[in-house]
């Protein structure tokens, strides 16, 4: 199992998230889908606007958000990270980066465990070489405030509402350390 992916099953664990067994498997239910893509394009909304100001720590922020989010669907199903291949254009213009994400993001409409991969994928990519920053790092930053925060082990079923608040990521802790220079 991917490393990130457990430590996402960990976080669902210990705050109630519903998930099976892995390996058992399950299609996500349409309303779980739409959930799940409304909290990627919130985190890819945030990332754009990140990579419109040029603040390196938000983008690197907004990365790990959109990893752990495709993550997140991806253990409620009870699969695994796909390997993936996943390209961008490197030429020095942020459009490729943005056309990349929005795809991304928008492939996860399917709810497909593929899909998630896919941008799971690009989001470790993009961290490493777009903004030079060690992604394993800020994973586990974003991870250890996450488990370190107030949270509730009672499950919200089929409430979305209290789903989509339990499932938000609170803003990032710092990730200016994981930063190269």
């Amino acid at each position: 199992m991917n490393k990130h992916l457990q430590q996402v099953r960990d976080f669902h664990d210990q705050f109630g998230i519903d998930q099976p067994d892995y390996p058992e498997t399950m299609h996500l239910s349409d309303m779980d889908i739409v959930m799940r893509q409304a909290l990627l394009m919130d985190c890819g909304s945030e990332t754009l606007k990140a990579i419109t100001i040029g603040d390196l720590a938000k983008i690197l922020a907004g990365l790990v958000d959109l990893a752990y989010n495709s993550l997140a669907a991806i253990a409620c199903s009870g699969g695994d990270v796909v390997s993936t291949s996943v390209a961008w254009r490197q030429d020095g213009s942020v459009l490729p980066v943005m056309e990349v994400l929005s795809d991304k993001i928008n492939n996860c409409a399917s709810g497909e465990c593929i899909h998630y991969s896919a941008l799971y994928n690009i989001c470790e990519q993009l961290a490493r070489g777009f903004i030079n920053a060690d992604f394993d790092k800020a994973f586990n930053l974003v991870h250890n405030n996450l488990m370190q925060s107030a949270g509730s082990s009672v499950s919200a079923g089929r409430d979305y509402k209290q789903r989509i608040a339990k499932e938000t990521l609170p803003p990032a802790p710092d990730l200016s350390d994981a930063l190269y220079e």
